[in-house]
């Protein structure tokens, strides 16, 4: 089962990385990244960029409103994900229990990724949706 962990911070949280030495934090999260890796349950990782370089899309209107970041009242903020591949959510939540960037104001939510074959597989846009997995090696 896939699994997506998402590392989000409030903004003091995410203010106080600064202080830390980046070098460390590269390597603290490098060897995180290893065991994922030797565990073999490592899909994918990435971080994202500052919230004030990013756009919302709010769809309350028509036509949808795009504001650009920082965003006003944040409570927390998405900074990055991992994607595993783990044989139950237990597995997951153990993972996430070791994400080298913790502390208060940090957390990690757990959400497990649908798989296609979830979904109607006589659906035209499933069936569509599965080519192009297959074309491109997810299947």
């Amino acid at each position: 089962m896939k699994y997506m962990l998402v590392m989000r911070a409030t903004d003091e949280a995410y203010a106080g990385m600064g202080e830390i030495d980046f070098e460390k934090m590269l390597e603290t999260v490098g060897r995180f990244n290893e065991e994922l890796i030797r565990a073999g349950v490592l899909l994918a990782a990435e971080g994202l960029a500052d919230a004030a370089e990013g756009v919302v899309v709010d769809f309350a209107a028509e036509p949808p409103i795009v504001t650009d970041g920082p965003y006003g009242e944040t409570k927390e903020l998405f900074g990055g994900f991992y994607i595993l591949n783990v044989a139950s959510k237990e597995e997951a939540i153990e993972w996430a229990k070791r994400m080298p960037i913790a502390g208060p104001g940090f957390k990690t939510e757990i959400r497990r990724v649908s798989s296609i074959d979830e979904f109607p597989q006589d659906n035209e846009w499933i069936q569509k949706e599965r080519v192009w997995r297959e074309a491109t090696g997810q299947l």
